[in-house]
């Protein structure tokens, strides 16, 4: 089976260094990380993830930012987006799904937890 790619975009590399490596200890998964909203952008439309996990609060381009991009690039466009971000207001939550994330976590969480959830929408868009 080949491995699913996903790519973390997180300014936070020690977070992101952390998730990679419980990530790839817990599953088939190959793990990228990009440090900003640019080089994530970058690094996606070079390795085509599966599945990004993206960051709001980051510097120079934030993730909204980052995932409009996303989303309005034909490279990048049908990539699942998991917004994973220490914010927990209804404005972002409701900014986020408007931009057509698949999914608001908050920070911390469990990479099991993580991996369920990365799982089922794999299931959902018959990629299992």
């Amino acid at each position: 089976m080949i491995p699913k790619k996903i790519l973390i975009i997180d300014d936070d590399k020690d977070y992101s260094m952390l998730l990679m490596e419980h990530l790839e200890a817990i599953s088939n998964f190959e793990v990228f990380t990009a440090p900003t909203g640019k080089d994530g952008l970058r690094l996606a439309k070079k390795i085509k993830p599966n599945l990004v996990i993206l960051d709001i609060m980051m510097p120079g381009m934030d993730g909204f930012e980052t995932l409009e991009k996303l989303k309005k690039d034909t490279a990048t466009v049908a990539i699942p987006v998991i917004m994973l971000t220490a914010k927990t207001d209804d404005f972002s939550k409701t900014k986020a799904a408007q931009l057509y994330n698949e999914l608001y976590l908050t920070k911390p969480i469990d990479a099991r937890e993580l991996k369920t959830k990365i799982d089922l929408i794999f299931k959902r868009r018959g990629e299992e």
